[in-house]
């Protein structure tokens, strides 16, 4: 049935229905779309225009209903689909948003609007060779707009098409000649353009815009150290283009001198200085022998820029020998005059030459024996501070090391002559958190942000190493000081998006078995995550329209690795063990649910009593909200966004009852094994996935690309085990073709002739001193279908030598005891409290309980003392 055709007088009402949604004069715009369908019940873009209005009032479920049956009245109109493209892209439903406006093109090809969305969702959805044919018809309409070339040429790049990308540009700069001479979008177009030549590997045509564009000259390139930056780049990409060693020597003597002006705007700048030794052939990451002492020398031509540490600091990478002895003494001597408190963090790298590392302990401990003895019992000495930042370094030192008692010991020295330094307590957390005591690690942190109650840092460092001690309520009052007064400092936090504490709180509950509040935290990432992508939509157009396209472009190429971040990377990892958990154990799900109550049968017959007499009043609910005040507020634009949705599991509670476990473990998985194709823990993630499913191909796949990336990975050897272990257990081959090149795959892994039981004792013979290899035998073990106290005995074999077993791995072999209801796992727990000894991980649960006990009562007691002295800032 063909839509109604509207009268002349009544084209002119919608017309003015139209500006007046555009104009947000929606109560208006609603009385004249009911006049209209007063008199044509059956239009459907009046139906649709009306439906949007009521979703912009509030009226969401009204408004989409009525959009629905007016798109059903008229699927040939393109305002029926742009309006529903705007519901869907409120929806942030990209894709079929785009596929809405796609539809709404097939009956108003020319329409702007619709083109100008359509190509800004092609950009959010990464439909690029799409945008390119939107830009060209967004510019055929308004061919006198610069912005819509530079679009052009910006989907031109996108798309890999770099020719017509330049040739766009060169006509822009054609008809922008006569540009003032401060012109900024101008100097960003050039910029965008020498960075087309350079991906084109132009790189001659590129030095030469530069040059004819220089500031320094007249021309329009406003950033100099961004185009000098640039121009260093491109001298080092043209001598590697070419082989005549007379241009080479040019081009480095140019490139010599580039890299010199770049230095003497800031010689602070690493980057620099490794653009500028890469220029005489020397790597920074690989110096040899033969190009050390010229390394050495081209550094110390900067030794005397006073306010510049770079170069000493790069010295001390490239020097070995007696050239870094002499050269690390003066380095350390001012760091500890100073007192400048991230002097090991800036050492550190160095740690990995052993020869190196010795050398620091041995300079340090010379200066605190020379401090030590120029320092009388009054602390009346030359510099006393010296001799504090001196014990600092050193207890950070051992600590690194591993040597947990002797950084004790020099930090007792520290706090015994400067009780009031933060920093020193701080260290004491670490040491004490890399030694296994993560609730004398809270202690001594929260030590440390008593002495310092407005330092944000230090409060949020407490925070985190309560958690990590399972204190997650004195850790929320710790986090509530700095966040939002009148709401609870998780949800704050929440919205601030702060990783740190949904990632250490996730894994706080985790390991108490709240693997329901657990999911919900990292569920929680996953929506930070998927807000990233949602806020480059207005980025789109903004950066076209103000020529901010490196920058813009760039931008872009992150988006679309940000999931590759170690904290999505954790949260995707430990939310997919988590439901093959789930899946593997049907009563977990259940035994998470808390205990029945009796339900208060007056209450709830009240409830339904109220509900009926709102319903017979039609209202929604008559819970003494004032219609009066319901009428007023229904003129108020709400926008199109929905309604933010009360969680009504707030608990997880029935999240963990959730039927398909493994296909939500799949879905949060989804495009990570391209994303970050070496990473191991996803890859044994996908396979623990992947195997249950019965995606043999799959799970395979990703056994064998762990093993091209580690081939003796513990966890490897568990799943390779695992997976011949299951297809051998199958009641019926896997048919052609996925039966032979699984078969294939599998024996490309674990040869045939090789059984299960001589694949496992020969990794154990190749790896007998690592705990983990030892643990991931019992594994094999158990899979093999050993006795348990056959596994047993093989997990015991940890607590012998030489087995090099630290309190990390005694933990991990612990759990696995615990996981197998092991009669001998608390025999384990009291060898391993015996072994470690600065450990609390291996005290009981009553001990465990009364030092969290103990940390709340006198942290309470504390906190009060200080809370009288000092107030605390909020925010």
């Amino acid at each position: 049935m063909a839509p109604p055709t509207l009268a002349q007088k009544d084209k002119k009402l919608f017309a003015d229905l139209l500006s007046q949604y555009e104009n947000r004069q929606l109560t208006k715009g609603r009385k004249t779309a009911d006049q209209i369908l007063k008199k044509y019940p059956e239009h459907g873009e009046t139906m649709c225009m009306k439906g949007l209005i009521l979703v912009h009032l509030g009226l969401r479920d009204e408004g989409i209903n009525l959009v629905k049956e007016g798109m059903r009245k008229d699927l040939s109109s393109h305002i029926c689909w742009h309006v529903w493209a705007l519901i869907q892209k409120s929806e942030h439903k990209y894709e079929d948003a785009l596929k809405s406006y796609v539809q709404a093109l097939k009956f108003d090809k020319d329409n702007f609007n619709i083109l100008r969305d359509t190509a800004v969702l092609q950009t959010q959805t990464r439909q690029f060779e799409g945008l390119v044919e939107t830009r060209h018809n967004l510019l055929r309409l308004r061919p006198y707009n610069r912005h819509h070339w530079v679009g052009l040429a910006v989907a031109y790049q996108l798309n890999g098409n770099l020719v017509e990308a330049k040739q766009v540009l060169e006509y822009i700069e054609g008809f922008l000649r006569n540009v003032g001479s401060y012109d900024v979008e101008f100097s960003e177009l050039l910029m965008y353009h020498v960075r087309i030549l350079e991906d084109m590997g132009d790189f001659q045509s590129a030095l030469d815009m530069l040059g004819s564009h220089d500031r320094a000259k007249g021309g329009s390139v406003l950033d100099r150290m961004a185009s000098t930056e640039m121009k260093a780049r491109l001298l080092a990409k043209m001598k590697e283009s070419i082989a005549d060693d007379e241009q080479k020597a040019a081009w480095t003597e140019q490139a010599d001198a580039t890299w010199r002006w770049l230095l003497s705007q800031n010689a602070d700048c690493y980057e620099y200085y490794k653009g500028f030794l890469a220029n005489q052939g020397i790597d920074l990451a690989n110096v040899t022998d033969e190009n050390r002492e010229r390394a050495l020398e081209m550094l110390r031509g900067y030794f005397h820029v006073q306010v510049a540490t770079a170069p000493r600091r790069l010295a001390l990478h490239v020097a070995a020998g007696q050239d870094f002895k002499d050269l690390i003494k003066p380095y350390l001597t001012n760091a500890l005059t100073k007192g400048i408190p991230s002097l090991f963090a800036d050492l550190k790298p160095l740690y990995k030459d052993s020869v190196k590392r010795q050398v620091i302990e041995d300079t340090v401990e010379e200066f605190r024996a020379t401090f030590a003895a120029s320092s009388p019992p009054t602390g009346d000495s030359v510099d006393p501070t010296a001799y504090l930042w001196t014990l600092y370094l050193l207890a950070q030192h051992h600590s690194f090391l591993g040597r947990h008692k002797r950084a004790m010991e020099i930090l007792d020295i520290a706090i015994a002559h400067t009780p009031t330094l933060p920093e020193l307590y701080m260290t004491r957390a670490r040491a004490l958190k890399r030694a296994g005591d993560p609730h004398g690690a809270a202690r001594a942190m929260n030590d440390a942000r008593l002495l310092d109650g407005q330092d944000r840092f230090i409060n949020t460092k407490t925070g985190k190493y309560l958690l990590r001690a399972g204190m997650v309520d004195e850790a929320d009052k710790i986090f509530s000081m700095f966040t939002r007064g009148g709401a609870p400092a998780a949800a704050d936090l929440e919205e601030m998006q702060a990783m740190h504490y949904l990632v250490e709180q996730g894994d706080c509950y985790r390991r108490a078995g709240k693997l329901n509040l657990a999911l919900k935290k990292y569920y929680v990432i996953q929506k930070v995550f998927e807000s990233f992508r949602e806020d480059q939509y207005e980025f789109h157009q903004y950066s076209v329209r103000k020529t901010i396209l490196n920058v813009y472009t760039e931008m872009l190429k992150w988006e679309d690795t940000v999931r590759s971040h170690p904290g999505f990377i954790h949260a995707a990892v430990a939310t997919v063990q988590i439901w093959v958990a789930l899946h593997d154990d049907a009563t977990l799900g259940p035994s998470l649910q808390p205990a029945e109550t009796a339900p208060d049968l007056s209450s709830s017959k009240k409830a339904l009593n109220k509900a009926k007499k709102a319903a017979h009043k039609g209202q929604p609910e008559a819970d003494g909200a004032n219609s009066k005040k319901v009428t007023a507020t229904q003129s108020e634009d709400r926008g199109l966004e929905p309604p933010r949705q009360r969680d009504d599991d707030p608990e997880g509670l029935k999240l963990v009852l959730a039927e398909d476990p493994l296909e939500r473990a799949d879905k949060y998985l989804a495009g990570l094994s391209e994303l970050v194709p070496r990473n191991l823990e996803i890859c044994f993630a996908i396979y623990d996935v992947a195997i249950r499913r019965k995606k043999y191909l799959q799970a395979v796949g990703m056994l064998t690309r762990a093993h091209s990336l580690d081939s003796e990975h513990p966890d490897l050897h568990v799943r390779i085990a695992h997976l011949k272990n299951t297809v051998s257990s199958l009641p019926e081959p896997i048919p052609a073709p996925v039966g032979s090149v699984l078969a294939e795959s599998i024996t490309s892994l674990l040869p045939e002739e090789v059984s299960l039981e001589l694949f496992n004792s020969q990794y154990l013979q190749q790896h007998s001193s690592s705990p983990m290899a030892i643990m991931a035998h019992a594994k094999v073990a158990q899979i093999s279908n050993a006795p348990q106290e056959e596994v047993e005995s093989i997990l015991f074999t940890v607590l012998r030598e030489p087995v090099q077993l630290d309190h990390e791995a005694a933990f991990v072999v612990l759990s696995y005891l615990k996981d197998l209801k092991s009669p001998r796992a608390e025999e384990f727990r009291i060898a391993c409290n015996d072994r470690f000894e600065l450990s609390t991980l291996f005290r009981s649960a009553e001990e465990i309980a009364a030092l969290q006990m103990s940390f709340s009562e006198s942290g309470e007691s504390r906190a009060n003392d200080v809370s009288e002295r000092e107030p605390v800032r909020k925010l």
